[in-house]
Formats: structure tokens, C-alpha cells, sequence
């Protein structure tokens, strides 16, 4: 195999990697926003849930135990989220923005006061991560050209996390576009006194979408701390949830194409490590800076319009009163 080829499968194993916190917060924003509930605050939940579940595998030994923690640490904050903007009927944006404001300096000062580490937990191994699945046949595979490589490092050898991410996508969408409970999902957020005349809790539906929302971004959190990387450290979200955010409105709120916009943004993210100091022809070596950034200005340039008008739930971020 030559070197492009190489060059290749490595890439689309790393896109594949980056691509798997986007798509589940992604998700976790859909059941939200699908609800009716603006979502700003899936950036926090996503870091609590790292912190939780790196510092319970560090105490306990085990990454399904930190998986736990991390899914009830973000169940936590979606409970906050929903009785500030369901029960109470507050702004969905400033409570976003009031949670990951709480997450970000909770997590930075609990792994100080319990690890002294600087803000970090102790470095994670074995039992304590979530480790690669190797497939059957992927070594004897391994020497067949490309096919092999394809198999062995981009079709199996990534973590249980990376595979329930994937499944998480038609799974989301089977649920919103074949139940019972994904028609009445999409009607609240679209029309939430149209459901509630036809008898249904307005309040406990959007409860439920916020809960599976917390779910969601507690695993994303805990794979980007025990799966994708080796510990916790302060703000090593770096504004995932943002962009998962932008991913789920470039997919206009629809779980394909909001894949789609995952693993755009997750290939720009594997390129920009790989074009570090890589001189390219006519203009030489491309500054560090200008390729860190290249995510978000691809964010910037799709959200400017270069992907169609993109129409969000017409309840999005109102709060229901039923007398009205």
C-alpha cells in the first residue's frame, strides 16, 4: 500500500473518531429542539460527564462505572435545564449558558480539591477505558490492500462507544419518524397547544426529550475522557457542543444530513492536525494558527447561508403556559 493510501485510512479513522461526541451531542440536541427546548448548555453536560466519569474509572477501576457517573452527572444538569425552562417557564438560552458556565468552574474545582493535579484526574489504563474492538479476521485481513486497512483500523478497532454513536443515528431516527412518541416529539415542538388538546402533557414530554438530551451528552462526555482520550482535563471540550449545535442546524434538525455535518466537521478537525507543517506547492508552510481554525471558520462560512435556509421547530426556545 503507498503512502496516499495510508495516508487515507488514517484520516478516515481519525474523522470517524472526532466525528463520534459530535454526532451523539448532535443527537442529544435533536430530542431537545425537536421538543420545543432550545439546548445551548449541551457544551456543559458533555464536560460534567467527562469529569464524572474520568474521576469515578480513576477511583473505581472500571470505564462502565464512569460511564454511569457520567450519563447521572448529565442527567443532573438536563433536570436543572428542564425545571428552569419546562416548569418554570425561564429563558433556554441564559439557562444554556448559566449551565455551562456552573460546569465549566464545578469541573475545574473538584478535580482540584480531589486529585491536586492541576485541574486534572490521574491518567487512565486498562479496565479504566474503553479500548479498541478488534474484528474477526482482521489480522489475517490485515495484508490485503486497503480493503484490509479499511476493515482492521476504520470498519472495527474503535471502542463500544464509537459503535453506539453509530447506531444512535438511524435508532434516532426510527424514533422520531415511526413511533408513537417521536410523532408526538416533533408535534410539541411545533405546535405544543395542538397536542395538548388532544390530551397530552405538554410539560412531560419535553421532561422526556431533556432527559434522553442528558443521557446522550453524559456519554459523549465519558468517551471524550475514557474512550478518546486518558483522563479528564479542564474545558477538553474545547466547544464541541458548539459546533455539535451548528452541526444539528446545518442538518436542518434531521438526523442524516445532521451525520452529515458531524463528519464535516470532523474531517476538517482530522486535516488540521495532518497539514501541520506540511509545505504545500507555490505557497509553502501553511501557519499552525490559520489550520487550528479552519473548523470554525467552516462553521461560520455554512451557517452564513451556503447551505439553504434552515427553518428550526416553530416552539423552539417558547415556553408552553397552557392558559394562554
Amino acid at each position: 500500500m503507498d503512502d496516499t493510501a495510508l495516508w487515507i485510512v488514517s484520516l478516515l479513522a481519525s474523522t470517524v473518531r472526532l466525528a463520534t461526541p459530535l454526532v451523539l451531542a448532535a443527537l442529544a440536541g435533536f430530542y431537545s429542539e425537536r421538543a420545543g427546548v432550545v439546548d445551548i448548555g449541551l457544551e456543559g453536560k458533555m464536560l460534567t460527564g467527562a469529569f464524572a466519569a474520568a474521576a469515578t474509572a480513576a477511583v473505581t477501576g472500571s470505564a462502565l462505572l464512569g460511564l454511569a457517573a457520567a450519563i447521572a452527572a448529565s442527567l443532573v444538569l438536563a433536570l436543572i435545564h428542564g425545571f428552569a425552562c419546562i416548569t418554570h417557564r425561564g429563558d433556554q438560552v441564559v439557562a444554556g449558558v448559566a449551565i455551562n458556565t456552573i460546569a465549566a468552574g464545578l469541573t475545574a474545582v473538584l478535580s482540584n480539591a480531589w486529585f491536586d493535579l492541576g485541574g486534572r484526574t490521574p491518567s487512565l489504563s486498562g479496565d479504566q477505558r474503553f479500548t479498541a474492538l478488534h474484528f474477526p479476521l482482521a489480522e489475517t485481513l490485515a495484508h490485503v490492500p486497503l480493503l484490509g486497512r479499511l476493515y482492521g483500523e476504520v470498519i472495527g478497532g474503535q471502542n463500544a462507544l464509537v459503535y453506539l454513536a453509530v447506531l444512535a443515528v438511524p435508532m434516532t431516527s426510527w424514533v422520531a419518524y415511526r413511533t408513537r412518541f417521536g410523532l408526538r416529539l416533533r408535534a410539541v415542538g411545533e405546535n405544543p397547544a395542538a397536542v395538548d388538546t388532544a390530551g397530552i402533557s405538554v410539560p412531560w414530554l419535553r421532561y422526556r426529550a431533556v432527559l434522553i438530551t442528558g443521557v446522550l451528552c453524559g456519554i459523549a462526555g465519558a468517551y471524550l475522557s475514557t474512550a478518546q482520550g486518558a483522563g479528564f482535563q479542564e474545558n477538553m471540550t474545547a466547544g464541541k457542543g458548539y459546533l455539535a449545535l451548528a452541526a444539528l442546524i446545518l442538518g436542518k434538525w434531521r438526523p442524516y444530513p445532521t451525520l452529515a455535518g458531524c463528519l464535516l466537521f470532523a474531517v476538517t478537525d482530522a486535516l488540521q492536525t495532518r497539514l501541520q507543517g506540511v509545505v504545500l506547492p507555490g505557497i509553502g508552510a501553511v501557519p499552525v494558527q490559520i489550520i487550528e481554525v479552519l473548523p470554525y471558520i467552516l462553521t461560520v462560512l455554512l451557517l452564513a447561508g451556503f447551505v439553504g435556509k434552515s427553518i428550526p421547530p416553530r416552539a423552539a426556545g417558547q415556553a408552553y403556559v397552557k392558559d394562554r
